[in-house]
């Protein structure tokens, strides 16, 4: 199994939070031991027996990996940080699963495919542009600290894409469309940035449209999630 890292070790205070070390957290957030949980909706029930990964849209043929084929692909772990909208950072994630690049390997792209729209159980999608998801550690994850996912965090299968805000790594996924042009998910539809760099601070869209009127209802939309401290 490989193994791809970045530099780890922290300090740790009271109230489980870890020492915020300069250069590695983006503006505006805070680090924390536990890995909180905030998804809309209520979490699927998925038979892993049906259960099917699609890749379609922009293809020559749609591609499908049942849940045994995808484990079968070679396995990959990668250790990073990762950054929620709402604030909170979590350091050192050691996430295993299979690399997206490994997985398109096995499609031919059309062209003009240049968007993926990540579809998940539920009805929740978040788009991306193609070159995002060929960066180093962005996996089809079904594991985290060498332990299977929970359903709350996304099992079978989470998208992990660490260097983007934390949305943008879909829980349950079940498909990848890929798309000549690009179209906004789930919470980008409610205002959410289109991309999502932690770094440029990309929280919201920054549109008049937002920016004047329905940014508040955006920011609204992150209290609904369910909540929940599980570590």
């Amino acid at each position: 199994m490989l193994l791809h890292g970045i530099g780890v070790g922290h300090g740790i205070v009271g109230g489980g939070a870890a020492v915020a070390e300069e250069g590695r957290i983006p503006p505006g957030q805070f680090v924390t031991e536990r890995w909180p949980i905030l998804h809309a909706g209520r979490v699927p029930e998925i038979d892993l027996e049906s259960w099917r990964l699609e890749l379609f849209g922009r293809v020559e043929e749609p591609v499908q990996f049942t849940y045994s084929e995808l484990m079968a692909l070679p396995q990959t772990s990668y250790r990073c940080d990762i950054h929620c909208v709402t604030t909170w950072s979590k350091y050192d994630n050691l996430f295993e699963g299979v690399a997206v690049r490994e997985v398109l390997r096995r499609v031919r792209l059309l062209p003009d495919a240049r968007y993926v729209l990540v579809h998940a159980y539920g009805g929740w999608t978040t788009n991306l542009p193609l070159e995002e998801l060929l960066k180093e550690g962005v996996l089809l994850a079904h594991s985290h600290g060498g332990k299977s996912l929970t359903p709350k965090h996304g099992w079978p299968l989470r998208l992990v894409v660490p260097h983007l805000y934390f949305w943008k790594s879909a829980k349950w996924v079940r498909g990848l469309e890929f798309l000549a042009e690009d179209v906004p998910g789930y919470w980008e539809e409610r205002g959410y940035h289109m991309l999502g760099d932690p770094w440029r601070s990309q929280r919201y869209r920054d549109d008049p449209e937002w920016v004047n009127g329905d940014l508040q209802r955006a920011q609204r939309g992150v209290f609904r999630w369910y909540v929940d401290g599980e570590r």
